[in-house]
């Protein structure tokens, strides 16, 4: 069997079940503390609008390199600038509206910190990051920033095969910040549900999540989206529900498989279509959800070819995540390698992730 991170003694410190989950309960009805300005006054130094757009500005960055060249790369960075921003938090001054505006900037860096080392493959740490980054959202008064931060934390637990934990974190997310969520945020919250219920072999409610998705995405506003919200447009939703279809394909019987094999393939490569072009593993995970859904329809040439483009962007991104979906398409691919392509598709594919 290949390695993943899934596998990995960094894996067994993550928190799961109640560890997890009964401690973030606290966010739903959490508040800003209040007036900082008195414990301010004893502070050296005074932070003003110019240092908060300062650090939303590096997180713009950061999440620029995320996308373009993956975690790994520039993890050290942002936990530096992250670093220096908390320490602006705890040394210098600022009125209660900037606070809560510095908080909700520092939260936003957090998430991308932890995103990127969940991407490295450092899920114990990440989750510590992604659960700091959730107290700073509720110092911001930030509800909108927290169902982001849940939502991340979702498709971790996802990631370390810890389903219904992912589904209790959409649900916190959806309960905590259901006055604060813009239509990008129900849709995404809604997708994602939909995949988590396919893994879970729950089909109808997966289709029917998946048609609140696509409803809720009929409202967005372009343009009107909070910065931490960028990512989910119409390739991420796209991809998002054809993963699902590809997983209740699994689940389905000879009509509905082809079916919704086909389903998974027009959205999926609506999503390819539609990607921005510095979204370089986003593309990397579509030609995977297609290798995947071909590799389910019995199509193994065109699971082979998908392949192949998928590990052509895996040589120039970092990202553990992405190998690790690669160690389950070799596995999935088991039962054919006795063939020809899939043969050929493991074969890549040991080549490409054995360290």
């Amino acid at each position: 069997m290949l390695p993943t991170t899934r596998t990995g003694s960094d894996a067994q410190g993550v928190h799961a079940g109640d560890d997890l989950l009964a401690p973030l309960q606290h966010w739903v009805s959490a508040t800003p503390t209040g007036d900082r300005t008195e414990v301010g006054a004893r502070r050296s130094g005074h932070i003003g609008a110019a240092q908060v757009e300062g650090i939303r500005a590096a997180t713009a960055t950061f999440r620029d390199l995320d996308n373009r060249h993956g975690g790994a790369l520039s993890r050290k960075a942002v936990l530096g600038q992250l670093d220096d921003a908390v320490a602006m938090l705890n040394s210098c001054s600022y009125t209660t509206a900037t606070g809560q505006a510095l908080f909700s900037a520092v939260a936003d860096l957090g998430s991308v910190a932890g995103w990127m080392t969940f991407d490295a493959g450092r899920h114990a740490a990440a989750q510590r990051l992604f659960v700091t980054a959730l107290h700073a959202a509720s110092e911001g008064g930030d509800k909108a920033l927290g169902a982001h931060i849940l939502q991340c934390m979702a498709r971790q637990m996802s990631h370390l095969e810890r389903y219904e934990d992912a589904l209790d974190l959409i649900a916190l997310a959806r309960f905590g910040a259901r006055r604060r969520m813009s239509p990008a945020t129900v849709s995404m919250l809604a997708a994602l549900e939909a995949r988590f219920h396919a893994i879970l072999g729950n089909v109808d409610e997966s289709e029917r999540a998946a048609d609140h998705a696509q409803e809720a995405f009929t409202r967005v506003t372009p343009g009107a989206e909070p910065a931490h919200m960028t990512f989910f447009d119409t390739a991420e939703l796209s991809a998002t529900i054809g993963v699902a279809h590809q997983i209740a394909a699994k689940h389905s019987t000879a009509a509905h498989r082809a079916r919704r094999a086909e389903k998974s393939v027009s959205l999926i490569s609506h999503a390819l279509d539609n990607r921005p072009e510095h979204r370089v593993r986003s593309k990397a995970f579509d030609h995977l959800g297609l290798a995947r859904t071909y590799l389910v329809a019995e199509e193994l040439d065109g699971a082979l070819l998908e392949t192949e483009r998928a590990l052509d962007l895996f040589g120039v991104i970092e990202s553990r995540r992405v190998a690790d979906r690669l160690v389950e398409l070799h596995d999935e691919a088991k039962p054919f390698a006795g063939g020809r392509s899939g043969g050929r598709l493991r074969e890549l594919i040991a080549a490409a992730t054995v360290v």
